[in-house]
């Protein structure tokens, strides 16, 4: 169970259901040509469900937070596959990192999305998407870079339209993301002044590289015809 900072009722039951959910706002999109984008390694559970939904395509793109050097789960930044990097200039400028600090930190993550690139691509060639709509998903936004840092990175590759779709984000990072995006898709505007995506979930655990892997596994027997069960521990509570 996750560790509530609030009194808000959860809105899904796990990631799966948010996708659900979500896939609901995008009905629209179904029978065009369409691409769905995970960002790992929470995002991609629920871009499984959006994509399966409507019919689209589906992969990946990495989008990683680059961590503060003494609290790692607070971040000054985002990089990409592709070393699209976005920083959080206000932040850094308060926390006095230096630029040593700064290439440091994002040296660090560029080796692992390059590590996590190799294990989810392998030899395979990343999704042509020029011309076509994007439907960048990631499980909820918190501080909105690595959407940011995603949406810029694709837009590179020319597609018709990138739309950013989320369960859940607060108002003024949804507001931060308009900016980049041709169009924000949610579920849940949050408003307080305290936000924790993991406050909307009733299960809520950490994403293995294994279960990112059986995602992308269980799209492609899906669009052969086959159907393989996600992990039902997973799909229920850890």
């Amino acid at each position: 169970m996750p560790v509530r900072h609030s009194n808000i009722e959860p809105v899904f039951e796990n990631r799966y259901d948010a996708g659900r959910q979500l896939a609901e706002k995008l009905k629209e999109y179904a029978g065009k040509s369409v691409v769905v984008l995970g960002i790992p390694n929470g995002g991609v559970a629920v871009a499984l469900g959006v994509a399966l939904a409507v019919g689209a395509d589906f992969d990946i793109v990495i989008s990683r937070k680059i961590p503060l050097p003494l609290s790692p789960e607070g971040g000054f930044g985002s990089v990409t596959d592709d070393g699209t990097l976005i920083l959080n200039e206000e932040l850094v400028k308060k926390t006095g990192l230096t630029r040593q600090q700064i290439n440091y930190q994002v040296s660090q993550v560029r080796v692992n999305i390059k590590q996590r690139s190799l294990l989810y691509h392998k030899d395979r060639p990343p999704l042509s998407i020029a011309g076509r709509t994007v439907v960048i998903v990631d499980d909820g936004l918190a501080s909105g870079y690595t959407m940011r840092a995603a949406v810029e990175s694709l837009r590179r590759r020319r597609p018709e339209t990138i739309i950013a779709a989320v369960p859940v984000g607060p108002e003024h990072i949804i507001e931060e993301v308009r900016k980049v995006a041709d169009r924000v898709v949610t579920c849940v505007v949050a408003s307080g002044p305290v936000f924790y995506i993991a406050d909307y979930y009733r299960y809520w655990y950490d994403i293995t590289d294994s279960e990112v892997l059986t995602c992308l596994k269980e799209w492609r027997m899906r669009r052969r015809g086959g159907n393989i069960k996600l992990p039902e521990k997973k799909r229920e509570i850890t």
